[in-house]
């Protein structure tokens, strides 16, 4: 059975993409599997890329990382910021041909905040009146503030104005699914054969660590304009075999570098190197539910003896920048970030604060603090963790690695098993702070991965989303990323600059800081 399967699925990707470099065909290399195409058990940026191509949401991003209208050819919205209507394009097709209605949103939105589903990601859409009350169990699914006027009018009521609910549209979570697929699969129903989606490609094959295969939607509202016959998407963890197998015209392209190669792709690949500023954070989560780690003098100690620029400009090869902020910068309405205090302190003064601190906390020569640090495989993440052990070891911390594949990384991470040290990062879901400062809230356990707590903390939280005044509410921002960043519940260590390999035969590729490139806008030369 096994080997007919991969028979079956080899065939299938021949027959759609011919030889390797069709026209027509975007190879394009992931840096893992998705662990799920279900958008209510999704949360990463491999997941959302898939999906993104699958399913269309009520907004978009373009090609620039602009707003556009999704399945929303319009909108209004109230005077005071609380109520939005959405009025449904009539073309809008479900890749059956079925319309896509108001009802269906209502049913993927209240699907999402079912606690039954048990939907990781609910959180981000707690701005939805309502939304944090249904995920909990206090009020039932009906009293979502979402409801079909008819079937091509929508509105959505919030809990308080929030001038970033457009973009929080376009993430994966507010994607539609097909209620009668649902109906007929449970849960099981984002598989290829049963997976009725509304975007610009359908999936029509998928083998776990081989390939997922995507053809070209005909019922797309916009499929005119949509130029590939199909995707054929790579699941490439080694990033080193990745770089051999864009060279070899095997894949189209590729969302990272390995930092071994740095060097070699700016010289020799200087057409295909796609380098610009992202809205990423590369950091690592303590786990303060325990000790040493609930202690901030360890988490402080840690954080200072590393060497941010060492890692950015010879581990990274200069494809990040140095960390000392919590929200990247360029965040757009925010200004500049808070950063950590000492910041503009020499590498060695910090050494000598951060030995006082571990003392001060019960560590030093005579008691060593011995750590578990854990870690996705990635060449560029192992690298980062060796320099890191090395610079720790001033410290006299001594540290063992736990290295995983991505998904049994990021499944660890969900199950909230206790831990010491773990790698972790966030790229924008929208740009906007919170989205990066709600990840220290005590009630987002969710995404909480440090398990931090502060009543101070969550209490600015709150003060925030109830602020209209967007000076103020950016201040009270600020405010409350000092509080994370003289806790460190999160050691930041880079911001990421977006290191893309792109073949020149793609067309429509746009660098932007959401790094988004969806297939809908690519075309691909002969």
């Amino acid at each position: 059975m096994i080997a007919r399967v991969f028979a079956a699925t080899a065939l299938l990707v021949l027959a759609l993409t011919g030889p390797a470099g069709a026209a027509g065909i975007w190879r394009r290399g992931e840096t893992a599997d998705p662990g799920s195409l279900d958008p209510a058990k999704t949360s990463t940026v491999v997941e959302e890329h898939i999906l993104d191509e699958l399913l269309e949401g009520l907004v978009v991003y373009d090609a620039k990382g602009v707003l556009a209208p999704g399945v929303a050819e319009s909108w209004d919205i109230s005077a005071d910021g609380l109520n939005y209507t959405f009025h449904l394009r009539p073309d809008a097709r479900w890749s059956n041909g079925a319309p896509v209605t108001a009802d269906d949103f209502v049913f993927s939105f209240r699907r999402l905040m079912d606690p039954k589903t048990g939907a990781g990601y609910a959180n981000i859409l707690y701005t939805i009146k309502n939304g944090e009350a249904v995920n909990t169990g206090k009020v039932p699914v009906e009293q979502l503030g979402i409801r079909a006027k008819d079937p091509s009018t929508l509105e959505i009521a919030l809990e308080h104005p929030a001038p970033y609910f457009l973009a929080q549209l376009t993430h994966l979570t507010a994607l539609p699914v097909y209620p009668p697929d649902v109906a007929r699969f449970g849960n099981g129903f984002a598989r290829a054969g049963r997976l009725t989606g509304n975007g610009a490609f359908i999936l029509k094959s998928y083998l776990p660590n081989d390939s997922l295969v995507l053809e070209k939607n005909p019922f797309f509202h916009d499929a005119k304009n949509v130029a590939l016959d199909g995707e054929v998407i790579l699941p490439l963890e080694d990033h080193a075999a990745a770089l051999r197998r864009f060279l070899a015209g095997e894949i189209d392209s590729y969302d990272d570098v390995p930092i071994g190669q740095i060097a070699y792709v700016r010289s020799h690949l200087a057409d295909s190197f796609k380098s610009a500023p992202s809205l990423g954070s590369y950091f690592y989560a303590f786990d303060t539910r325990h000790k040493p780690f609930d202690d901030m003098r360890v988490r402080q100690a840690l954080s200072m003896v590393i060497d941010r620029e060492f890692l950015a400009s010879q581990i990274w090869g200069g494809t990040m920048l140095p960390g000392y902020s919590f929200v990247p910068p360029g965040m757009p309405s925010y200004g500049a970030p808070s950063t950590v205090r000492w910041k503009d302190q020499s590498i060695f003064d910090r050494e000598d604060e951060a030995k006082r601190l571990m003392a001060a906390a019960g560590y030093g020569p005579e008691h060593p603090l011995h750590l578990s640090f854990r870690t996705n495989q990635s060449e560029n993440n192992k690298a980062t963790a060796v320099a890191i052990a090395d610079m720790w070891k001033v410290l006299g911390v001594e540290t063992e690695f736990i290295i995983t594949d991505a998904n049994t990384h990021y499944a660890f991470l969900a199950s909230k098993a206790p831990f010491d040290i773990v790698r972790s990062g966030w790229f924008a879901d929208y740009p906007d702070a919170q989205n990066y400062l709600f990840l220290g809230q005590s009630d987002n356990p969710g995404l909480n991965y440090s398990h931090f707590s502060d009543p101070a903390y969550d209490a600015l939280m709150r003060e925030a989303a109830a602020t209209a005044n967007a000076e103020k509410r950016q201040a009270i921002l600020h405010e409350a990323e000092a509080i994370l960043l003289d806790q460190q519940p999160y050691l930041v260590l880079m911001s990421y600059q977006a290191s893309n390999l792109v073949s020149p035969k793609l067309r429509g590729w746009e660098t932007n800081i959401m790094d988004h490139h969806p297939g809908r806008y690519i075309s691909k030369e002969p």
